[in-house]
């Protein structure tokens, strides 16, 4: 096998469609250069010939970018092919709408982006000179012919998203741009080829007991063009502790397509997610031979491990609890989006320190959500790595979907490239059928506007499950998110049955609502905010710095965004006037949801198993419910996530009417505490306390009733209660921000210079609720430890703020960095 990349030496021209002038004139002037990954916009964007889509108006801007097409073209020499040899021209990923031609015959035509495409170009491979052309279409005016002739189909958004295989968020969502982007996506190679191929490896690894019990599926192509008796498949597994690497053979007789090969482990390195053990990987190298030639190999890594879902009806409903080892998992997730909506930007260090974020914030599962697309190796090896669990969605998001031609086979095409590429990896645990969708039907008015048509229910029960069944039987499945399973008759978004998505509480309700229900597994929920002060401050001119600019509002895509935002502050903090601490209160209201959202949620395991936040990241810079902006920046949320996702936690819930302290251990080991709890006046003054001991056994809850000396104060906007166990910290307000009698200005702080940055030491002269350092607006490269650290009178705390930059140290304490809930009482 001779492979090639074909990256190097394309040239971009416009084939139909209104350019905008600039592009025009130097497309006339000549051709114009393109990378390969990459897609138009990128290339236009590093001609500078068009705006920056993330800033200003730049989206709107180029919506003319929709209805265009494109050429890509490459001249490449090639050696001859010698008797025998095949050719075969691969491309990991077209986006979305191409017609591929090679020496002026065409080899095929795509409209999906997320599948690989091969071509055999044997009989059009040149000696010398070959002429390469892939044409673009645009993916709208595609999506819109589907839909005329095959019958529209609801969906969330104005854009037919759902009538053509491309990333659904490339039409915009309530977080994203709408840019559409077309492109050779992914790497494009020329592989040349005799005998035979490996067309799939599938390493299947489980556990049973102590044994790792790893199954190869190998399937093989044959050329065609010469004879060919007996293949010979070898495996090597590497990389096991202490021992010599293992080996099994399995030979293919002629006309054999595929073969299996098994290897038994025993003491098997285990691999375990985040929190509950080590993450050995073992190495599995698959070779194909022809005596002693070798036809070609295939590299991957893979874990020993066991994955289920158990959902046996209790007495509470149908749970959803993810075993892992036959362990109960209590689910610390996070949504994630694409990191970039320019997905060919990404690189393997982007997605390190993305995932860095959600390994800092204490999560183990990562969520890859069905608009989306399925992500790069380098993604979930990266999870595989980190102990990351990983719950995939098939690719079908917030809508109806046809099941009838071009469709039908495109979606189960792509389920089949994709389950067999990731399969390998021991993070993946979950696959979903899609977002939404079951939903959507009974609830967003479907049923009236399909009358009668497909919308997708059999790729949910019938395509998605045959699919896992012949490729990876080895995973847990759920048809849907939200999903009630085995539940006949019962809602898909019931709390007591299976997954549950909570939106009514941001769309119309306060954030405290999230107490009122104890679903089995919550796999949405969420609060917007703004971005960083940094990020905020890059999009924004100075003038624009308002919550009505266009810029702003441009960039806030959620539907009465600003509204809800505002409605959700006013019972907490009150509705700021100036931009800056407009911001800040709804930051500080994100963070105080996520808190209140996740430690209700994690208080009722394992009644409740699990909590999935949405969302981790940005793909733009945007007012969104992410904790990471588009910048890479970190939220005041972020810090609220990653106390709310500790392995221990102490938070105060209501139980039966009466206030309890709740510890939560989710560790391994037992949890002796000695929790100290004070009723303390704002002004410093304790007024009651008492010592509470606790035992808390190994991955479970406790809870304690707290006496009315502690939960019952004499003055509730003067008050609060403080409970520590060792390093952890829960307070819990009698009144709301607003209504407490706040001292404006608790704290007083003093700057020393360090390697890498600033330690800054903040003392609180009385109590000081939520401190935290925005300092990235001081540097936009600034970071800082931790935040919505809580002091009470006395008490003082150091966070150390890291930068290239040399700072204003009186700017870095400043009022408006150096932020607390304090401003927000009643006394300002």
């Amino acid at each position: 096998m001779i492979v090639r990349n074909l990256h190097h030496g394309w040239t971009l021209h416009p084939a139909g469609g209104d350019l905008a002038p600039a592009v025009r004139a130097a497309a006339e002037a000549g051709p114009l250069s393109a990378t390969v990954p990459g897609t138009v916009h990128t290339d236009l964007l590093d001609a500078g010939l068009i705006p920056d889509p993330y800033a200003g108006l730049g989206e709107q801007e180029l919506a003319w970018l929709h209805r265009t097409c494109w050429d890509y073209r490459l001249r490449f020499e090639a050696e001859p092919l010698t008797p025998g040899e095949r050719a075969d021209l691969e491309f990991a990923g077209l986006d979305t709408v191409a017609a591929i031609e090679l020496n002026g015959a065409e080899l095929g035509r795509t409209a999906n982006m997320h599948r690989r495409h091969r071509f055999d170009v044997t009989a059009a491979l040149r000696a010398g000179a070959n002429d390469l052309q892939v044409r673009f279409t645009s993916a709208l005016e595609h999506a819109e012919s589907v839909e005329k002739d095959i019958g529209a189909r609801p969906r969330a958004y104005d854009h037919p998203f759902n009538a053509v295989r491309k990333m659904a968020c490339s039409f915009g969502w309530d977080w994203g741009p709408d840019l559409q982007t077309a492109g050779i996506w992914r790497p494009v190679e020329l592989r040349r080829w005799r005998t035979a191929r490996l067309t799939s490896v599938r390493p299947l690894a489980t556990l049973e007991g102590s044994t790792g019990r790893l199954r190869v599926h190998v399937d093989l192509e044959r050329s065609g063009l010469e004879e060919a008796g007996e293949l010979q498949v070898r495996v090597r597994l590497s990389g096991l502790p202490a021992r010599e690497d293992l080996t099994a053979t399995a030979t293919a007789a002629p006309g054999t397509g595929a073969v299996v090969l098994a290897l038994d482990v025993p003491d098997a390195p285990v691999w375990w997610p985040r929190g509950h053990g080590e993450q050995p990987l073992v190495g599995v190298e698959v070779e194909l031979r022809a005596g002693e030639d070798v036809l070609d190999t295939s590299r991957h890594r893979t874990a020993f491990r066991s994955v289920r879902l158990d959902t046996a009806p209790d007495e509470h409903g149908t749970p959803a609890v993810l075993l892992v080892n036959e362990v109960p998992v209590f689910v610390r997730g996070v949504n994630w989006i694409p990191e970039d909506h320019l997905l060919t930007r990404l690189d393997r260090t982007r997605y390190a320190a993305a995932i860095a974020h959600a390994v800092d914030a204490n999560v183990n599962l990562l969520r890859v959500w069905g608009g989306g697309i399925y992500e790069s190796d380098d993604f979930y090896d990266l999870c595989d790595e980190q102990g990351l669990l990983v719950w995939q969605d098939f690719l079908l998001a917030c809508a109806a979907y046809a099941e009838e031609e071009p469709l039908a086979s495109e979606v189960e095409a792509e389920a089949r490239d994709n389950v067999a590429r990731l399969c390998a990896h021991p993070s993946l645990v979950v696959w979903n059928g899609g977002n939404e969708n079951l939903w959507g039907h009974e609830d967003w008015g479907w049923k009236e506007e399909l009358g009668g048509s497909t919308w997708g229910l059999r790729y949910y029960e019938e395509v998605f499950p045959a699919v896992l069944a012949e490729l990876d039987p080895t995973r847990a499945y759920c048809a849907g998110s939200p999903y009630s399973p085995g539940a006949a008759g019962v809602h898909p978004n019931d709390p007591d049955h299976g997954t549950h998505h909570v939106w009514d509480v941001w769309n119309s309700l306060d954030w405290r609502a999230y107490g009122d229900r104890v679903p089995r597994f919550c796999s949405e929920f969420g609060w917007q905010a703004p971005p960083a002060r940094a990020t905020l401050e890059e999009l924004l001119e100075p003038e624009q710095r308002s919550t009505t600019s266009p810029v702003f509002l441009a960039h806030q895509k959620a539907a009465d965004g600003n509204g809800k935002l505002e409605r959700g502050m006013a019972p907490h903090t009150g509705v700021p006037a100036g931009f800056e601490d407009w911001t800040w209160a709804a930051q500080l209201n994100q963070a105080r949801a996520v808190t209140f959202a996740i430690e209700h949620f994690r208080s009722w395991w394992p009644r409740t198993a699990g909590s999935v936040y949405w969302q981790l990241n940005d793909c733009w810079p945007v007012t969104s419910w992410a904790v990471v902006d588009g910048a890479g920046r970190r939220k005041p949320a972020f810090h609220a996530l990653r106390h709310a996702y500790a392995p221990r936690l102490l938070t105060v819930q209501p139980r039966e009417g009466r206030a309890h302290l709740l510890l939560v251990n989710d560790t391994g080991q037992e949890w002796r505490a000695r929790a100290l709890a004070r009723r303390t006046a704002l002004e410093g003054r304790v007024l009651h306390e008492e010592a509470l001991d606790v035992v808390v056994a190994a991955r479970s809850v406790a809870a304690v009733e707290l006496p009315a000396a502690l939960t019952e104060p004499g003055d509730p906007g003067a008050e609060v209660l403080v409970v520590d166990a060792g390093d952890l910290r829960t307070v819990h307000a009698f009144a709301e921000d607003r209504d407490l009698a706040w001292d404006p200005d608790p704290l007083r702080a003093s700057v020393t210079a360090v390697p890498g940055g600033y330690a800054v030491r903040v003392r609180a002269g009385a109590v000081a609720r939520d401190v935290t350092l925005l300092a990235d607006a001081v540097a936009p490269d600034a970071t800082v430890d931790d935040g919505l650290v809580t002091l009470l009178a006395g008490e003082s705390r150091t966070f150390r703020v890291r930068t290239s930059a040399v700072v204003d140290v009186e700017e870095l304490t400043g009022p408006s960095v150096l932020r607390t809930a304090n401003a927000f009482g009643r006394s300002r």
